[in-house]
């Protein structure tokens, strides 16, 4: 515990943070686990950053309906079952006050069960099966709708067919067996057909595979335009070192949920492309609140050794979910799980992903407003749509 009180006493020293009136009282405790070791840790520790970020964000202005915020974190090493295990932890033993959803479907799922167990207010920030999101007391941080497999596939191949490009005739798919890895990546197979695209190879692999050799020998045979991998952590990284093994470079391709640092200054990655809401740039900087979270994230992620210590999609949807929540108890000036919720039903929320409200099916975004980044440089920039894009930038795709 003294090592969190002083790191998140680091960040609230930030000029960044205003300082308001002293927080007084028992503090507010908001519970949540993240993946900070096994295969999604990188993601996790993100997650994890941002959590402290806003925590210190919130205190230095004066707290929580006047109290402090205490920001009570778990570990739940990249297993859904684990998580399972620390929400009933957090919510009887650690008797904190709200929780926040965990970082991968898996564990969301897991959480969430624990949740409507309790009746509690479950914000999450990382679900993609939105349909298995039944729990009315449910609301998603994420902006990809309730339709995000097909909504996102049609960016994709939008993307690479606008003026100026050649058409993607053949996309390889090649995906984790994650759930929401799963799921898209059928989205994408369906699209793809649907827009006459041809297929000629789709297959999955064990979630936390390391050796992608004989997954890389199928991807060169195909030689297809477009390289689709629905990619969690490293996946991209490692399958880029194969394909390089085999002195194969794709000429277009797209990551899904990868751990943005590692996989953006690996050189073999170069102007390869993946979904986002936020990034350390143009547009999303331009908000006086997206530039002092991404200055502040910048600062925390050189701290810590970041590979890459610029505030990614991950953080945006994690920072959103921070907002929502602390958007409903100030709204409401209740802690109560019922009264956030019925707030919540029918409510708008400005957030660094946007101004978001909950009227699509399952409590998520109405419309679909992911965006595409890409590699350029060993930074990711926003490409797609391109009125959106981060100036001077556009999409590189031969």
């Amino acid at each position: 515990m003294t090592s969190r009180r002083s790191v998140l006493a680091g960040i609230a020293a930030s000029p960044l943070f205003a300082r308001g009136a002293v927080a007084q009282g028992k503090p507010i405790r908001i519970g949540q686990s993240l993946s900070l070791t096994g295969p999604l840790g990188q993601t996790g520790l993100v997650h994890k950053i941002v959590g402290e970020i806003f925590t210190a964000k919130i205190n230095a202005g004066g707290g929580l309906l006047g109290r402090p915020i205490e920001y009570v974190l778990l570990d739940d090493q990249s297993k859904p079952d684990t998580s399972r295990t620390l929400y009933e932890r957090l919510i009887t033993a650690e008797s904190v006050d709200l929780i926040l959803g965990p970082y991968g479907t898996s564990a969301v799922l897991a959480a969430m069960a624990v949740a409507a167990r309790y009746r509690k207010l479950f914000i999450q920030s990382s679900l993609g099966l939105p349909e298995l999101a039944t729990y009315e007391m449910q609301f998603a941080a994420t902006v990809g709708g309730a339709d995000g497999d097909k909504t996102l596939a049609a960016k994709v191949l939008d993307a690479y067919g606008s003026a100026g490009h050649q058409p993607v005739k053949t996309v390889t798919i090649a995906s984790s067996k994650f759930p929401s890895a799963q799921r898209m990546a059928q989205g994408m197979q369906t699209i793809a057909k649907s827009k006459g695209v041809a297929v000629p190879l789709f297959l999955e692999y064990d979630f936390g595979t390391h050796e992608f050799g004989a997954i890389a020998a199928r991807v060169k045979d195909t030689d297809a335009d477009l390289l689709w991998v629905g990619a969690l952590g490293v996946d991209g990284n490692l399958l880029l070192e194969a394909l390089g093994q085999l002195n194969y470079t794709p000429r277009r391709h797209f990551y899904l949920y990868p751990s943005s640092g590692p996989l953006a200054v690996f050189g073999p990655a170069d102007h390869g492309t993946s979904v986002t809401n936020f990034e350390d740039v143009p547009p999303f900087t331009a908000s006086p609140e997206g530039a002092a979270f991404a200055d502040a994230f910048r600062a925390q992620a050189e701290k810590a050794n970041l590979p890459y210590p610029h505030a990614d999609s991950q953080a945006g949807y994690e920072y959103s979910a921070w907002q929502i929540l602390v958007a409903a108890v100030n709204a409401t000036k209740s802690l109560d799980d019922k009264t956030l919720a019925q707030w919540l039903e029918h409510a708008t929320v400005d957030t660094v992903t946007g101004r978001r409200n909950f009227a699509g099916p399952y409590h998520t975004s109405g419309t679909d407003l992911q965006m595409l980044r890409q590699i350029q440089d060993q930074k990711w920039v926003a490409v797609w749509p391109a009125e959106n894009a981060t100036p001077g930038t556009k999409l590189i795709a031969p």
